[in-house]
């Protein structure tokens, strides 16, 4: 793919991708770099790293002003460990100091202008548009029952891990023409294979590289009913063979323009068979209920080490949905 031949590019993504410059200098004031502490250590105190950073604050963050300004910055060496739930995944961590602090820093100045560009049916690592604004959305879609008879569930087969450096490097290089933020933001980026899951700045690359995928769907393929969260997409039509259509479509797309292939688990299914297991709940045209294992996991911790903000958090789980007597039910 080459920077100017990104296939489904609208006038309104045109318009979005506007280049912009001038922002390095503002990542790397004494200001900035004060605040992005201060936002990555809100209600981590305690850790090791940030207790060792504390006892040198503000030498620390004159080292790193001068780093950044100087372009000697280097991304620290990663640890990895891995987790299992929801699903087996490696997670990368750096140290809080220098890098940690450069990645807030980096977004305290970056986030609006990724927020500007990203679709409305966007929803993880954005602002106000978590799970439960996912959530939302798919249930009001759903009042159209004749026009959402019919839903196309997929994942991207190892989203993080196969994000593409060349392909991510030139997406930016369309909305950014500051020299030295793109060395900052290169640098970071070829730390490690692919996106690494646990880096804050992650997130938000991986939304930016899926943009001009969102803003296809929307614009180029005219697609009324769409919802994203991070690599799970969901599609809404009364009409199956389109959705067939769309399907083929989409990896095409993908592995033409970005290089990621889908799962082979996709889902095409009658709203009306069964429900859409998406963002922690199943939603049918009539109700939506918490998904089996979040219940599941629920019952573990009722069983196993009963506590009050894990109790109040599985409630506010089921303010959302027809889920009150299951809690009910599971307390007494």
């Amino acid at each position: 793919m080459s920077a100017g031949t990104l296939k489904g590019e609208s006038d309104l993504l045109k318009q979005a991708m506007k280049r912009i410059g001038n922002l390095y200098q503002k990542i790397y004031s004494i200001e900035n770099l004060e605040m992005a502490d201060a936002i990555a250590r809100k209600g981590k105190s305690k850790q090791p790293g940030i207790r060792l950073h504390e006892l040198n604050r503000e030498a620390n963050i004159q080292r790193l002003h001068d780093q950044l300004k100087n372009k000697t910055y280097k991304t620290s060496d990663y640890t990895t460990f891995t987790i299992f739930e929801p699903k087996e995944r490696l997670i990368f961590r750096l140290p809080y100091f220098p890098d940690r602090i450069t990645h807030h820093a980096i977004m305290n100045v970056l986030e609006p202008i990724f927020v500007s560009i990203f679709t409305i049916n966007t929803y993880r690592y954005i602002k106000g548009r978590g799970i439960h604004a996912a959530l939302r959305a798919v249930k009001k879609s759903l009042k159209d029952t004749a026009g959402t008879k019919y839903c196309l569930k997929l994942d991207i087969r190892k989203f993080y891990p196969n994000v593409d450096h060349t392909i991510l490097k030139q997406l930016l290089r369309r909305k950014f023409k500051d020299a030295e933020l793109l060395w900052l933001l290169d640098e970071i980026i070829d730390s490690a294979e692919g996106l690494p899951i646990g880096n804050y700045l992650s997130q938000f690359l991986a939304n930016f590289y899926l943009s001009y995928f969102d803003h296809w769907l929307k614009e180029e393929k005219r697609v009324k009913y769409y919802f994203r969260y991070a690599d799970d997409l969901v599609f809404l039509s009364d009409n199956k063979p389109e959705l067939h259509q769309l399907l083929a479509d989409i990896r095409l797309y993908l592995s033409e323009n970005l290089r990621l292939n889908l799962k082979d688990n996709y889902q095409l299914f009658p709203v009306e068979a069964r429900g859409i297991d998406f963002v922690g709940y199943v939603f049918r045209h009539t109700h939506i209920r918490m998904r089996k294992r979040i219940k599941q996991n629920f019952a573990r911790m009722l069983y196993r080490n009963k506590n009050t903000k894990s109790i109040a958090s599985y409630n506010g789980w089921a303010s959302h949905c027809n889920s009150k007597h299951l809690i009910k039910k599971l307390l007494k």
